[in-house]
């Protein structure tokens, strides 16, 4: 292939065991199989999935990059030569059209990002939507039974809305760089010929991403370490939240609500930034026993899927998904969004 043209996906390490010659798998796919491909690269589904919606914020998106990713990569199957782990092919692949899809794109920003917090007892919030970032299901966080050895792990830290928000400030490179040197950990090397740069490039990249990230991080998630699953006191505290909403007890909510609790509402341009002021705008929501809550997980993170039952209806009909982010034992934010189609993807009941 002349240099010119070569393939900005194609792979490059030779220091590593060939994989055509240790996996199969990977020789039929390259031979023109494409069954065996379909096999190869479903094994890799979910964790490319989590890689291009962290690159890009959006669940609906991410699932569609992926399925981009696969079709660029059987188109492809032959400039893979093995100079590569195929996995780390594939994310060559992704993060290249993450990258093209996000050019020109506008950043998906949080409406603390883009609007002071609204006074309760003032007019409604007059703005255009802005998007957000879109919260992601827990049960496609697990990796599958035929998931390759390797898999990245998703941490907590690195999957939290908070997390998510904050990354979306970075430029795109920037962003690929820190997934892959901080999330990933891959080195120096790896991640410079992911993106096709110089190690002291990436370098750079990192320089500048990393204090940008730290400003709108919360306080002490400057490191991202691996989380256990939530325990009891934590499962408890969310039962306590849908309880106090569904009771209309104003006392109980406050006891789980930390003071500075923030609580946004994307994708429009309004959210609050302490107990009192969320208080009261909830109260208007909906009459005692009108609203249901059922328990849900959301970005490694407690969620619950609200349900309101309209005037003269038998039932309850969705009408938002709020995700929760707990510290010291309280909630301190709260992310509530306010479209129904989400709860298909949350495989969620469509009606109580």
């Amino acid at each position: 292939m002349d240099a010119g043209n070569r393939d900005p996906d194609a792979d490059r390490d030779p220091d590593r065991t060939d994989p055509l010659a240790a996996d199969p798998s990977v020789a039929a796919a390259v031979a023109g199989d494409e069954a065996a491909f379909a096999q190869l690269v479903q094994r890799h589904q979910r964790e490319l999935q989590v890689h291009c919606y962290r690159m890009t914020g959006s669940y609906a998106e991410s699932e569609d990059l992926v399925q981009e990713t696969f079709l660029r990569a059987w188109r492809r199957i032959d400039t893979y030569a093995g100079r590569s782990t195929f996995r780390a092919w594939l994310y060559r692949i992704a993060t290249n059209a993450c990258l093209d899809a996000l050019r020109g794109r506008q950043r998906r920003l949080m409406p603390y990002d883009v609007a002071p917090p609204a006074d309760p007892d003032g007019p409604p919030v007059d703005g255009p939507p802005h998007p957000g970032v879109d919260p992601f299901p827990d049960h496609l966080l697990a990796g599958g039974d035929d998931a390759e050895p390797g898999a990245a792990v998703v941490a907590q830290e690195t999957i939290e809305l908070a997390f998510l928000a904050a990354i979306q400030h970075l430029p795109p490179r920037q962003r690929a760089a820190v997934i892959m040197r901080d999330v990933l950990g891959w080195s120096a090397r790896e991640t410079a010929e992911q993106l096709d740069v110089s190690e002291p490039a990436v370098k750079s990249l990192l320089q500048r991403a990393r204090p940008v990230l730290r400003r709108h991080l919360p306080a002490g998630r400057d490191e991202w370490q691996p989380d256990e699953d939530p325990d009891l006191a934590e499962r408890v505290l969310l039962q306590r939240y849908m309880d106090a909403h569904e009771q209309d007890d104003v006392e109980a909510l406050a006891a789980v609500l930390r003071e500075d609790v923030r609580v946004s509402y994307p994708p429009y341009p309004m959210w609050c930034d302490n107990r009192d002021d969320f208080i009261v705008g909830s109260r208007k929501f909906a009459p005692p026993g009108e609203v249901r809550f059922v328990a849900t997980r959301a970005n490694r993170q407690p969620a619950c899927a609200i349900y309101l039952r309209p005037p003269g209806a038998d039932g309850f009909h969705p009408v938002a998904l709020e995700v929760l982010r707990v510290e010291g034992g309280r909630i301190a934010e709260i992310v509530d969004y306010g479209d129904p189609a989400l709860f298909e993807a949350f495989e969620l009941p469509a009606t109580l």
